[in-house]
């Protein structure tokens, strides 16, 4: 059985994304800002959840139309086969957003969504009461131009929280966003890979995950779990299929440090819930001392933006003072996020390229220095 999923992202990661999907051996459909269509089948639900580093949320689309009156919007709904998916018990909440449309209520949007598809499924299962006590269905909607995607979240919990961070210092990065800095960096086993502002070892742990080749999700559930359509062994048998594919034997390495001591602890409690911990040295230290140790490598970093944990004058001074010391680090490749546009001159170097992205809902820039001079 052939189901069309969509897979959802920060702004920026659809290419990476798409990449993911394509590797997975998955047909895609449609690619728009922040979210991907794809062709599975019922195996897709578990591996795409399990699998996709860089997604936010997998869905199974229900349909699309287009609307500009209410009218349109509940007989469009109306017209779809939720019964193919929701039981004359099953719980079935609507939430969700509309951009560039006609109809910009997203509350009013919510309450005709669920009466249309009330509305169907009293009449097919012969019934005026729905009392949704049963398996939840989370329905999303998408309102774009004026045409509306129905979606069911298979999901739940958002794919970037994997379970291994139950606590983070006070300005994490997002576990997807890290994901895909550090997979920009392109990561080797014979070179260093370093994060100076460690924070709670997001970037590194990430890096050393698509190392050792393990499945972001393998260790968390997921709504879709619980729909009868498919089967436990489907989960099962993708979970499986996912620890066989890890690789304890990786020669990677990877260094998390942070100035602050209890960054330091948080860190090595998250690398150790990841089962990464063997291969990350995770230490207290300046980033404006370290130094390469005779090897090669990379540094991949988070530093303070001037929004939270330092102020703006604080910030463009550490900027200044991280781009006179990492001038002395010979060779290696510096790979910096930040939402300050004017980083290059602060650093005192011309980033070889540049690249922008979206830590939650802050735009922010990828600065990457691939020859140190």
């Amino acid at each position: 059985m052939n189901i069309e999923y969509v897979a959802t992202c920060l702004f920026g990661l659809e290419g990476l994304l798409g990449e993911e999907i394509d590797n997975l051996g998955y047909k895609r459909t449609e690619t728009m800002d922040g979210r991907i269509s794809f062709i599975g089948d019922e195996n897709a639900i578990a591996v795409a959840n399990i699998r996709l580093r860089y997604a936010e949320r997998v869905y199974i689309k229900v349909g699309e139309f287009d609307c500009v009156t209410f009218d349109q919007l509940f007989e469009g709904t109306k017209a779809l086969e939720w019964e193919k998916w929701i039981g004359v018990k099953d719980i079935f909440p609507v939430r969700g957003h509309s951009i560039k449309s006609t109809l910009f209520s997203v509350p009013d949007c919510q309450k005709i969504i669920k009466k249309s598809i009330a509305s169907r499924l009293g009449k097919v299962y012969n019934t005026n009461w729905l009392e949704e006590t049963g398996v939840k269905y989370q329905i999303d909607f998408f309102l774009f131009k004026n045409r509306c995607t129905l979606m069911i979240d298979t999901s739940g919990t958002p794919l970037h929280k994997r379970g291994y961070r139950p606590k983070s210092n006070e300005a994490p990065i997002r576990e997807t966003l890290a994901a895909a800095l550090a997979k920009l960096s392109r990561p080797r086993e014979d070179v260093l890979f370093w994060d100076p502002f460690c924070g709670s070892g997001t970037i590194a742990i990430e890096a050393t995950m698509q190392m050792l080749n393990i499945a972001p999700g393998l260790n968390r559930s997921f709504i879709g779990e619980d729909f009868p359509q498919f089967s436990k062994e489907t989960w099962a048998s993708a979970r499986n299929d996912a620890r066989n594919m890890i690789n304890l034997e990786s020669k990677f390495q990877a260094y998390a440090s942070d100035i602050d001591p209890e960054c330091v602890k948080l860190a090595k409690e998250n690398a150790k819930n990841a089962g990464v911990d063997t291969h990350i040295k995770i230490f207290e230290m300046d980033a404006l001392k370290i130094n390469t140790e005779g090897r090669r490598g990379t540094v991949v970093c988070n530093p303070p933006y001037g929004e939270r944990l330092f102020s703006m004058k604080e910030t463009e001074k550490l900027y200044q003072k991280m781009g006179e010391h990492f001038k002395t680090l010979d060779k290696w490749q510096i790979y910096v996020i930040t939402s300050h546009e004017d980083f290059c001159r602060l650093f005192n170097r011309k980033a070889d390229k540049v690249r922008k992205l979206y830590n939650g809902m802050l735009p922010c820039y990828f600065y990457q220095f691939f020859k140190n001079k």
